[in-house]
C-alpha cells in the first residue's frame, strides 16, 4: 500500500521538534535552518504550518531541472535529488509553489524533503499528529470524513437561521 505525510496544519503547536529530527537525522547536527521541514508561525493571525515538501505527483521541480537531477525513487516514491548531478541552480526551489524546496545556509546545496527513505522521523516524533506517515487510503477517509463534518455544520447553521 502506498503511503504519504500527511500535514493537519491545524494540530501543529509550533513546538518545531520536527525541524531539530530533521536537521539531526539528515544533517547530522541540532540546527532548524539545516532541516527539510520549517514550521511558519504567524503570532498575530495565531498560526503554525509545517511546510514541507508535498512530492507532488506532477512536480514542477522534477519539470525544470535542467540537468534531470530530481528523480522518483522507486522502492518509497519520494521525489529525491541526486546530487551528483544537481548543479546548484536553485530552479526547483524557485519554482516550487509551496515552498518544498530550500537551502542549506551552510552547504548551499537544495534541501528537499526525502521522506527519510520511507520512514520520516518528523512523523515519528510529533506528539500532536500534525505530521503522520499513513496509508493513501487512510488520507482520503480522513479528507472525506473531514468534508461532510465541514458540510453538516453548515447546513445546521443554515437551518438555525431559518
Amino acid at each position: 500500500m502506498s503511503k504519504i505525510l500527511l500535514v493537519t496544519p491545524e494540530r501543529c503547536t509550533g513546538c518545531r521538534t520536527c525541524e531539530i529530527v530533521c536537521s539531526l537525522k539528515n544533517e547530522g547536527v541540532v540546527n532548524p535552518a539545516r532541516s527539510r521541514i520549517t514550521v511558519i508561525k504567524d503570532v498575530f493571525e495565531g498560526y503554525e504550518f509545517p511546510l514541507v515538501c508535498m512530492q507532488c505527483e506532477d512536480p514542477i521541480c522534477m519539470a525544470v531541472c535542467p540537468v534531470n537531477a530530481i528523480y522518483v525513487n522507486e522502492e518509497t516514491g519520494a521525489k529525491e535529488i541526486d546530487y551528483s548531478k544537481c548543479m546548484g541552480c536553485r530552479t526547483c526551489v524557485i519554482s516550487c509553489p509551496l515552498g518544498g524546496a530550500l537551502v542549506d545556509p551552510v552547504t548551499g546545496r537544495t534541501l528537499k524533503c526525502h521522506l527519510c527513505h520511507g520512514d520520516p522521523a518528523c512523523a515519528k516524533y510529533c506528539k500532536t499528529k500534525a505530521l503522520e506517515w499513513v496509508d493513501v487510503s487512510l488520507a482520503n477517509q480522513r479528507k472525506r470524513r473531514a468534508s461532510v463534518e465541514k458540510y453538516t455544520e453548515v447546513v445546521k447553521k443554515a437551518e438555525r437561521l431559518r
